[in-house]
């Protein structure tokens, strides 16, 4: 039998957990936001997907195809990938150009037909290059509007399924969980004495799951071949690009591809979660923390083992599933660290032990790393610099506060008050800066006199950064 919170506070698909879920997404328009709550149709399926999932660990499923198509489905699929936003794919048809064209109600109706009738075939996806923090870039596909919402309605169809086989570790592209719960089982492990960590570091991960393997295991759970037939649809599909002349042309994917999901499909993070899921199994099954004294901590592709008798035998382990997955470590990347002398990263935080200055005792400190204090400093330096004095000042002030918003909301949590106040003086100081440009105010002390810090709030509106630390900030989906 299924313990009975499988039906209430755990399980995800309970009235209660959609309901966090959808509190969670953050949707700036009142009616889209009601739109996003989960109809309880779909709620009650995606229940009973879960339980049965639950309750009986080796059943394949075998018969849900037709639910992909139902208009339920569909049209939420259709307000949550709307509610995403994003450009056009391959085919150049934006969210405007369905709404004024043959209109919502007409799109969902043709694509259901196209899925009931088995005539719907995947297009190419879009490559966009998006800059990492290093000076290189990493390529994002981005099929069409069409096909996302097929991927969505996918999605909301067979998540519950494999939902109900993750383990308690992992937190990456899950309902109900965050990067701030994976950052506090890092510092619930570190504070039990799990101080040895191995930081690893996937090369190319996205990139490299081979197909066969990753279908071998969503086989695990489901028989449907429709449903099936749908995702190597989505895992072959050609990716098109633009060369150095401007020209469009095909730079991955097909038939003959054998290896990776583009990063940017509504379907890939469940696929990948679910490919390293099998490390987490492993993990488990073996019950290597008890034998090994390591604790794994995994957000999607991101993991850590902190260990408390020795990294080598589970510094062995990792390389052995890894290999057995035909993934890479990266080498360069992936280290071992004493928590205690110094700290890792990890989604943006660095971790360390430390000793509190009146108490001597040890305690995990968590706080936004240096890169993430350093990236959004040279966003607000961006926002503000002297080209953009001629534009309005509530321009000017909104796109710093749309930044300073965002950044807190992820990072004002635990140890986050030396790092805000430095973000916060920042800011201060290039508002003042950009003010005194704007106003012609040529000397420091006279831009302090007439542009206190109480008016950059009060007059110009600059978002207040927290001053407290963040221990009771909501946990924020990333």
């Amino acid at each position: 039998m299924v313990p009975l919170e499988t039906e209430g506070q755990h399980n995800p698909w309970s009235r209660e957990g959609t309901l966090l879920c959808s509190r969670n997404r953050r949707v700036e328009d009142q009616g889209i936001a009601m739109s996003l709550t989960t109809p309880e149709t779909i709620r009650t399926l995606q229940r009973k997907l879960y339980t049965k999932a639950k309750q009986e660990p080796a059943y394949r499923f075998y018969a849900l195809y037709d639910k992909v198509y139902r208009e339920d489905i569909l049209r939420h699929a259709w307000n949550l990938v709307r509610s995403n936003g994003g450009s056009p794919g391959s085919d150049g048809v934006s969210f405007e150009a369905i709404e004024q064209g043959e209109g919502v109600e007409g799109f969902l109706k043709g694509l259901a037909e196209e899925l009931r009738e088995k005539r719907y075939r995947a297009q190419p996806v879009r490559r966009a290059m998006i800059p990492k923090g290093d000076g290189r870039e990493r390529p994002l596909g981005i099929p069409t509007i069409r096909d996302r919402v097929v991927q969505m309605a996918v999605k909301l169809v067979i998540e519950p399924i494999f939902e109900a086989d993750f383990t308690p570790h992992s937190y990456g592209f899950r309902p109900q969980r965050s990067a701030h719960d994976a950052i506090d089982d890092i510092a619930n492990a570190l504070w039990a004495g799990h101080t040895h960590v191995i930081d690893a570091d996937l090369s190319s991960y996205f990139d490299t799951i081979p197909h066969a393997n990753l279908m071998t295991v969503v086989a695990e759970r489901m028989t449907d071949g429709a449903i099936l037939a749908l995702l190597k649809q989505w895992l072959k599909a050609p990716i098109i690009g633009v060369d150095d002349q401007g020209k469009r042309r095909t730079v991955g994917g097909g038939k003959a591809n054998r290896v990776g999901t583009p990063q940017g499909g509504v379907i890939s993070p469940l696929l990948s979660n679910l490919y390293l899921h099998l490390l987490d199994r492993i993990w488990d099954r073996h019950r290597l923390k008890d034998k090994l004294g390591a604790h794994i901590v995994r957000y999607a592709d991101d993991f850590v083992v902190l260990c408390k008798q020795g990294v080598e035998e589970p510094l062995k382990v990792v390389r052995h599933v890894t290999d057995r997955l035909g993934l890479t470590l990266n080498e360069t990347k992936t280290h071992v660290v004493d928590a205690k002398e110094t700290g890792f990263h990890f989604l943006g935080f660095t971790l360390q032990m430390s000793q509190g200055a009146k108490t001597g005792k040890w305690y995990p400190n968590v706080r936004p790393s240096d890169k993430a204090v350093a990236k959004i400093t040279a966003k607000v330096t961006d926002l503000t610099r002297r080209e953009l004095t001629c534009i309005p000042l509530d321009d000017v002030v909104g796109s710093v506060n749309r930044s300073l918003r965002g950044w807190a909301g992820y990072f004002h949590f635990r140890n986050s008050s030396l790092a805000m106040s430095k973000v916060r003086n920042h800011a201060e100081q290039r508002l003042r800066i950009h003010l005194r440009k704007r106003h012609k105010v040529k000397n420091w002390k006279a831009g302090y006199a007439k542009f206190p810090s109480r008016d950059l709030y009060d007059r110009h509106g600059l978002h207040p950064l927290p001053k407290g630390p963040g221990w009771k900030t909501a946990h924020a989906m990333v």
